[in-house]
C-alpha cells in the first residue's frame, strides 16, 4: 500500500474542461514548491471532456486520480464520492474554477495544530479579502438565504456556510461524510449542521476569494431544489443521521508501485 499523503485535495467538477488543466497546474506546482505530499481527486461529472482533460493532465502521476460519469450527480455526491477515495492525514475540497488559490491553505493548516477538526474558508471575516465581488443581485440573494437557513437549521455561528474550502482531519471527514445525505449544493449546510451536532472543532478563517462571474445555479429550478434541500437538513436537526459504510471506490489512479513520500 502507498503511503499516507500529508493533503487529499477533492476537486468537484462539472463540465469545467475549460478551468481543470488550469487548476490543477496550480495546486500541483504549488504543493511541490511548498514540498507537501499529497493526493488530487478530481471528481468530475458531464460530458465536456473534464475527465479526460484531467486524466491527460495526470500523465503518470500517480498522485492525481479522476473519477466522475457523463450523469451528472452533484457537488455535494462528488465531495462524498472523493472522501470516500481519499487517503490524506487532512482531507478537503477545492473550487474547480479556482475562486480561492490553494496557497491559501496556509491559513488553515496552523489550526488544526490546535485541536480542530474543520477549518473553514470564509468570505465574511474582517480579513478576508474579496477581489472581486459578486454581482449585486447575487450579494442579495445570498444575504436572504443565510436568513432562511439559519432560521431553518439553526446554524447561526458560522459567517459563511457555501465558501468551496474546506478541510478535515480524516477521522472527521470519514465520519461527517458517512452520514451526509444531500447531493447537491446545499450539501456544505448539511456537513457544518452534522459537525456542529457531533460536536467537532469548527474553526472559520478569512481567506481570499474571487468570482469569476459563472453561475451554474438555474434562478428557478435551483433555488427551488436547495430550498427543499434546506428544508431535509432542518427536518433533521434534531437527529444524528446514522453512520454509513464507505465501499470500496475505484478511480484511474496508476498502480502504486512505491510508498509516496
Amino acid at each position: 500500500m502507498p503511503g499516507t499523503p500529508e493533503l487529499s485535495i477533492i476537486i468537484p467538477a462539472y463540465n469545467e474542461a475549460k478551468t481543470i488543466v488550469r487548476t490543477l497546474t496550480l495546486v500541483r506546482d504549488y504543493l511541490d514548491q511548498a514540498a507537501r505530499s499529497f493526493e488530487v481527486i478530481v471528481s468530475a461529472d458531464g460530458n465536456d471532456g473534464t475527465r479526460e482533460a484531467a486524466r491527460e493532465f495526470a500523465g503518470d502521476d500517480e498522485r492525481i486520480s479522476v473519477l466522475g460519469s457523463a450523469k451528472r450527480g452533484g457537488k455535494g455526491k462528488g465531495v462524498r464520492t472523493g472522501v470516500q477515495a481519499a487517503r490524506g492525514q487532512l482531507i478537503g475540497f477545492i473550487d474547480a474554477d479556482y475562486k480561492t488559490p490553494v496557497e491559501e491553505i496556509e491559513k488553515l493548516l496552523p489550526w488544526f495544530e490546535q485541536g480542530f477538526d474543520l477549518v473553514i474558508g470564509s468570505r465574511g471575516m474582517g480579513d478576508s479579502q474579496i477581489e472581486r465581488a459578486q454581482k449585486l443581485y447575487r450579494q442579495i440573494g445570498s444575504k436572504v438565504f443565510a436568513f432562511g437557513m439559519r432560521t431553518v437549521t439553526g446554524i447561526r455561528n458560522i459567517t459563511d456556510t457555501q465558501c468551496g474550502f474546506k478541510f478535515f482531519t480524516r477521522r472527521a471527514a470519514r465520519d461527517i461524510f458517512s452520514r451526509q445525505r444531500i447531493d447537491g449544493y446545499m450539501f456544505d449546510v448539511e456537513i457544518l449542521r452534522l459537525a456542529q451536532t457531533l460536536n467537532y472543532r469548527i474553526k472559520e478563517v478569512g481567506i481570499r476569494w474571487r468570482d469569476d462571474g459563472d453561475s451554474r445555479l438555474d434562478l428557478v429550478a435551483g433555488n427551488w431544489r436547495n430550498a427543499k434541500d434546506i428544508m431535509k437538513i432542518g427536518l433533521s436537526r434534531f437527529r444524528v443521521p446514522a453512520a454509513g459504510s464507505f465501499e470500496q471506490v475505484s478511480s484511474d489512479r496508476p498502480k502504486q508501485t512505491t510508498s509516496a513520500a
